[in-house]
């Protein structure tokens, strides 16, 4: 099974709040023994946002699920001397620092290179290693902001802050894909590598779209101008009476032709591809949607193929018929909704094993399961 592929492979993950403990959560569904490292004081997300009875955040419970962790101080001596011990019998370092940080505290290229050549270590940054930008401090909104992402979201009056943190999450998935690669490159060649990656460019890797219409008049993107960036009534977000949002996705026109005869509005259909922004069409479908309920059109449209869909809050996502059946989110053993979410693939008809949830112990404790002084 796949869960099982990456047992037997060690991860030290230095990194904290989200992107890079999200990629080492993915190396230990996949059965990767991952030992997340923290400092003294711990990682900030385990009072992230909100708290669970027991101090720590959900957030950081979630994230951080199926691993080890252990706290050293690789300010002091003591703290480096167990550390390296573990780099010397690791398959992976994820770490998260600014660009020098990890040489100061005595682990650059060559050391890393002295105690273990055949480590594979992914850097993940917000701007990379090097460059006019590789020091500045960022978070998700500001490198979606400066990779184009945000030019596309909201309105012509103010883009939208998009939730979840876009860059943290494709960037913790992208650092997970470069790990996995680089270890099957290791087992074919015998060496590890370095792997320099950051959010910004991640970020900017997803922008093909945006750069695609560069210079080109015909290719509008603008948000509430384009094709799928909010111009068109087939493809679109709409309120409902009871204040609730559905949206409609129909570009295609057997999806749109259908939409328009469940809702008893034919004369629409020929006007699919009038100029964008298609203001007016789309002030008729607003007021359409205005007069029911959102469970209403739900219950109107369900057997009706035009890709329509509601808008759902989390707690109805985990009741959703399809999410059940699929067992995409860890059942609960309190009898509560439940919250975690399962890794999102079946293989061979099999669903994903159970993490386990975090343990903390003493870097004494990994050493001796790592067989190392």
């Amino acid at each position: 099974m796949l869960d099982d592929t990456l047992q037997g492979f060690r991860v030290l993950d230095l990194s904290q709040y989200l992107p890079g403990p999200y990629a080492t959560r993915l190396l230990a569904d996949l059965g990767a023994d991952v030992v997340k490292v923290e400092p003294p004081a711990g990682d900030p997300m385990r009072t992230f946002i909100f708290q669970d009875d027991d101090d720590l955040s959900p957030l950081y419970k979630q994230v951080n699920a199926g691993k080890t962790v252990v706290r050293i101080d690789l300010k002091k001596e003591a703290g480096r001397v167990r550390f390296a011990a573990l780099v010397s019998a690791a398959d992976v370092l994820l770490e998260s620092y600014r660009p020098g940080v990890l040489d100061r505290l005595g682990f650059g290229y060559t050391r890393l290179q002295v105690l273990n050549p055949r480590l594979v270590h992914c850097a993940i940054s917000g701007f990379g290693q090097d460059g006019p930008a590789s020091l500045r401090a960022g978070h998700d909104l500001t490198y979606m902001a400066l990779s184009g992402m945000l030019h596309h979201t909201g309105t012509l009056e103010t883009p939208v802050i998009p939730f979840p943190p876009v860059s943290d999450y494709a960037s913790g998935q992208h650092a997970a894909s470069m790990i996995l690669a680089a270890l099957l490159h290791r087992e074919r060649k015998g060496a590890g590598c370095t792997i320099d990656t950051s959010l910004f460019e991640t970020a900017l890797s997803w922008q093909s779209f945006g750069q695609a219409g560069v210079g080109r008049a015909d290719r509008v993107l603008e948000p509430g101008r384009g094709l799928i960036t909010g111009g068109v009534a087939c493809y679109q977000i709409y309120r409902t009476a009871d204040h609730k949002f559905v949206v409609l996705g129909a570009l295609e026109e057997k999806f749109w032709q259908a939409f328009c005869t469940t809702v008893e509005r034919p004369e629409w259909i020929a006007r699919q591809h009038v100029k964008m922004p298609q203001t007016a069409l789309i002030n008729e479908l607003r007021a359409l949607f205005a007069t029911a309920s959102r469970d209403d059109w739900v219950s109107l449209l369900a057997e009706t193929d035009c890709c329509f869909e509601p808008v759902l809050a989390p707690e109805e996502v985990a009741c959703h018929p399809h999410v059940v059946h699929r067992q995409l989110l860890e059942p609960s053993l309190d009898g509560a909704l439940p919250t975690e979410i399962r890794f999102p693939a079946i293989v061979d008809q099999r669903t994903p094993r159970h993490r386990q949830p975090l343990r903390e112990v003493t870097v004494e404790d990994v050493a001796a399961g790592w067989g190392v002084g």
